[in-house]
């Protein structure tokens, strides 16, 4: 009896040591690349919601639809002109009720309106082609990457349970990609639907059905791009992912038709639910939609390896965001740590709803302002490049790693997400050639009793000059420890627009690369180190 009850104290003080020590081994194996996104990863999207959306007694959405958005603002360039090219994904969901202002049309080109019976409560809208050339006006003076997506319900007809049936009338759609040609403007891709996969949410349509009408767009793609230089993608169906549903729409679209499956994510659930903050805080939780990039992954992999993945929409919260978390700097750590996951399963494109409009905006509804995960996304995009590294990490699960080579120099990346809200990790950083693994082959953790010396990230590499060398680091921590703030603080300094309505820089701190680095309770870390020897980063 007395030897079973220390054998239970024993196993739960091992358990605690675990989950609570500082001292963390991380394993960077760069001698292959496991995955590769690509340049214009970090995407965000445009949407149709008129003021008049409204969720949970709020209606956050205001004057940023792409009707109605001021497109002359100096901060909506400024803030896409950061990212030099910056994919924007035009869509959402009435996209599927947006009908395009070209001279065939047939009726008046009018604005969207509250509808009883409409899909989502709205009524049919119009994208006139003056609103067009100056959305184009602003890409082209951005550097924008265009993904537009197309209305996929245009020529059929609800049936029952949701389901909508019938061929797909290409018309309208044709003669708007025919304007988009004639205009020279380059469209980098074009999505079919949006959110009628599997069972859809407003309206859903067979995959049978679906794979048809893209063998049919694909067709039209190229006869209309026949004489141009741009060659755009086609991807779809931008829903949310049921395995045998986009089997189905490989198989019987064929070799070569859909270049990108996209899917849609919001794994924190509905915008008014009060555990977001505890979901995002929780390394269990976030793990969850592992299995949704895996499995996609797999499908690609099995029934369609011409394709690749992306990530079409993903918002955390849906319904508009959450006015508590989603502007604030906790919503960083799901952002980007989402962004790590989906990157080691091969996805090229990762779109943040919103890049303005709703609770969950990069920019403020109102004043454009940028919010936290603004900052956070133009970080990675400037700092993790495409080619994605495995990792092997001890300690605890609270402490969440990603490795990227760096992006566009020599060298890694690492970004390090402390989850806790009381432990202040330090890591040591190793090579697979110089990392120690404890009996079986595994990194252990050291903790205090076994090596209370190692206080720091500490990048052991393989040059012998290391003590040296500087590393970059950025560290991202809410305005006066406060993990709800709207205000974000890059090593110490806030993060806020100049005068002049400009970007701030990003600076790092440049520090010796064997003095100690500490990550802090409900912090976010970049550290780059340029001399680490990564033979898949070459």
């Amino acid at each position: 009896m007395i030897l079973r009850l220390l054998l239970s104290i024993l196993c739960f003080i091992s358990g605690t040591l675990s989950e609570e020590s500082p001292y963390v081994t991380i394993v960077v194996k760069g001698s292959d690349r496991v995955a590769e996104t690509d340049d214009s990863f970090v995407c965000a999207t445009l949407d149709w919601w008129p003021p008049q959306k409204c969720n949970y007694n709020q209606c956050p959405w205001g004057q940023s639809s792409l009707l109605n958005l001021d497109l002359t603002h100096p901060v909506l360039s400024n803030a896409i002109q950061a990212f030099e090219h910056l994919r924007i994904r035009i869509g959402g969901s009435l996209q599927d009720q947006v009908v395009y202002g070209v001279p065939t049309l047939g009726h008046p080109c009018l604005p969207f309106s509250k509808m009883s019976g409409g899909l989502f409560g709205f009524s049919e809208g119009c994208l006139s082609m003056s609103r067009w050339d100056k959305l184009n006006l602003l890409f082209q003076r951005t550097g924008a990457i265009i993904t537009f997506g197309l209305n996929a319900l245009n020529g059929r007809h609800p049936a029952q349970n949701g389901m909508w049936v019938g061929n797909w009338n290409s018309t309208n759609a044709r003669d708007f990609i025919k304007y988009t040609i004639s205009r020279g403007y380059p469209v980098d891709s074009w999505e079919f639907g949006n959110e009628l996969s599997g069972s859809g949410v407003s309206a859903r349509v067979s995959a049978e059905q679906y794979a048809k009408d893209l063998i049919g767009l694909k067709t039209l793609l190229r006869e209309l791009y026949k004489n141009s230089r741009m060659r755009p993608l086609l991807v779809a169906p931008g829903g949310f992912f049921d395995q045998k549903w986009y089997t189905q729409l490989l198989q019987t679209s064929g070799r070569g038709v859909v270049n990108a499956l996209t899917h849609h994510i919001y794994n924190l659930g509905p915008g008014d639910d009060y555990r977001i903050e505890s979901k995002i805080l929780d390394p269990r939780y976030l793990s969850r939609i592992t299995d949704t990039f895996r499995n996609l992954q797999l499908t690609i992999e099995r029934h369609g390896p011409w394709s690749s993945a992306w990530v079409g929409e993903a918002g955390g919260a849906y319904n508009s965001g959450s006015r508590r978390v989603s502007n604030k700097f906790l919503d960083s750590f799901w952002y980007l740590d989402q962004l790590g996951m989906a990157s080691k399963y091969n996805t090229k494109a990762y779109c943040r709803q919103t890049l303005i409009g709703g609770n969950y905006g990069l920019l403020d509804t109102n004043t454009l302002t940028p919010n936290p995960d603004y900052y956070s996304a133009l970080l990675w995009h400037r700092l993790m490049g495409k080619g994605v590294l495995s990792i092997d990490i001890s300690g605890s699960s609270y402490l969440r790693a990603y490795a990227h080579c760096r992006k566009g120099k020599a060298g890694v990346t690492l970004l390090l997400i402390n989850l806790s809200k009381s432990t202040k990790f330090s890591v040591t950083v190793r090579d697979n050639l110089n990392a120690i693994p404890a009996e079986g082959g595994d990194i252990q953790t050291d903790n205090s009793f076994v090596h209370n010396l190692k206080i720091a990230l500490s990048w052991m590499g393989r040059k012998a000059s290391y003590e040296s060398e500087s590393r970059e680091e950025y560290h991202l921590t809410g305005k006066g420890g406060d993990h709800l703030s709207r205000t974000v603080l890059l090593n110490g300094i806030p993060l806020e627009l100049t005068k002049d309505g400009e970007i701030p820089h990003l600076n790092p701190v440049y520090v010796p690369a064997s003095s100690p680095v500490h990550v802090a309770p409900l912090s976010i870390a970049f550290v780059v180190l340029p001399n680490f020897e990564a033979q898949a980063c070459i």
